[in-house]
């Protein structure tokens, strides 16, 4: 009875969500320029700060989640769930995967199945699971600098050989080097980690792009695992293309995962997908994931996962309008006040890749302005290395004031 009962309300309530949704829809006033104190909430942006950058006061524009709040009708689906008091094992159903099938299509025209979606606890903890999956020790993995610091630690942490291609910046963009990728996948490589779209440099690769680095991996049997987590973050004028999307072919040799948590705010929830289409891969890696027993999830990710993808378009957009903002405001900033400073600009994301070598400054002194005398807290390009000399990465997922006030800090320090 009880059971029924749960069923019935839980039904009822996803009707009454349903029902707010729709109000948020025709309201369409999302507020991204509230403020929201983030202290003492455990944030690892605001609480790790003092030890990443080694001052305690300064501004956090580091760590790649954003200050806004999470979504509503997210957190509506939350409160529900937490409606009925027992949180015991939970499986997920069918709703679950039908959102994801039905977002991809809807946002990317990518066409998937229920069975090629795996869970993974995040995507960093998935290209490390591909690595233990489908390498050995001493086996060669490709990566493109400069690029999220994990993809170099997923080869040397479990004694593989990490081979650099870097990427090219050619007229103030990001071009990748396929001469040098050949070469490297000629040399022996098991596998290229690719950024699609890329983190720092904020690069949408084009169709033709990713066809013809994966044409290349084909050609030398190198598996891509195609990391394309801020695939929904996309600034107007630019169109995500997934990797195994473009021919069932290079499909069969590519692993991507994607997750709600950037694009919605729910990174701690620790909930991400991998979608294999190629039987034996999936098998293979669903083995391992099955033998660590890390499949199961959490209640809340199922749920905050569902929501977004099933309800979250309007509200993205709104977003991206206001990222779209935040990346204008940044760019015509430091043209006008901090011209040694120059913006990449994104095709993606709400991390902006800054070109600060026209500074002449050594790494020691690039830090010492930002965190001693700027009093910012941002990622020092020389974690992406080995091609980030020189260069910062901001967060700018975060309300207009305090960018604004990051960079009159920056303008004050240079001074």
């Amino acid at each position: 009875m009880e059971h029924s009962k749960f069923h019935t309300d839980y039904f009822a309530n996803f009707a009454v969500r349903n029902h707010i949704y729709f109000l948020y829809l025709i309201k369409m006033s999302f507020n991204f320029d509230e403020i929201v104190s983030r202290k003492g909430t455990g944030s690892v942006k605001h609480e790790i700060a003092p030890m990443y950058c080694g001052s305690a006061d300064t501004l956090p524009m580091w760590v790649a989640d954003m200050d806004f709040r999470t979504p509503p009708f997210i957190i509506d689906a939350l409160q529900q769930r937490l409606s009925h008091e027992i949180l015991g094992y939970t499986i997920r159903e069918d709703n679950y995967f039908q959102a994801i099938i039905n977002w991809l299509q809807r946002r990317h025209q990518w066409t998937i199945e229920k069975d090629w979606i795996c869970f993974v606890p995040g995507v960093v903890p998935a290209f490390n699971l591909a690595v233990l999956a489908f390498t050995k020790e001493g086996d060669k993995i490709i990566t493109q600098p400069p690029v999220y610091a994990p993809f170099y630690h997923a080869a040397t942490d479990h004694k593989r050989e990490l081979l650099y291609n870097p990427l090219k910046q050619v007229n103030g963009s990001y071009e990748m080097d396929y001469e040098d990728l050949e070469q490297k996948c000629a040399s022996g490589a098991k596998m290229l980690i690719l950024c699609s779209p890329h983190n720092p440099v904020g690069r949408v690769w084009t169709s033709d792009e990713l066809r013809r680095m994966a044409e290349i991996c084909r050609k030398y049997n190198v598996l891509i695992f195609s990391d394309e987590i801020h695939c929904d973050l996309l600034y107007p004028g630019f169109k995500h293309t997934p990797t195994a999307s473009l021919s069932p072919e290079i499909a069969d040799c590519v692993i991507t995962a994607i997750s709600a948590s950037k694009t919605f705010n729910v990174s701690g929830l620790s909930t991400a997908s991998t979608i294999i289409s190629n039987e034996s891969l999936r098998n293979q890696f669903n083995q391992l994931v099955n033998a660590m027993h890390i499949g199961l999830g959490n209640i809340f990710g199922n749920i905050a996962a569902e929501a977004a993808y099933t309800h979250g378009d309007a509200w993205l957009g709104e977003l991206m309008q206001y990222l779209q903002g935040n990346v204008d405001f940044l760019d015509d900033f430091c043209k006008t006040q901090i011209p040694q400073i120059e913006v990449i600009r994104p095709e993606a994301t709400f991390l902006v890749w800054l070109d600060c070598r026209k500074l002449n400054l050594s790494d020691a002194e690039l830090k010492q302005l930002f965190v001693e005398k700027a009093k910012l807290c941002l990622n020092f390009g020389t974690e992406f290395n080995p091609n980030g000399n020189g260069f910062m990465r901001i967060n700018i997922g975060a309300p207009r004031a305090t960018l604004q006030k990051a960079l009159e800090q920056l303008k004050e320090a240079l001074i």
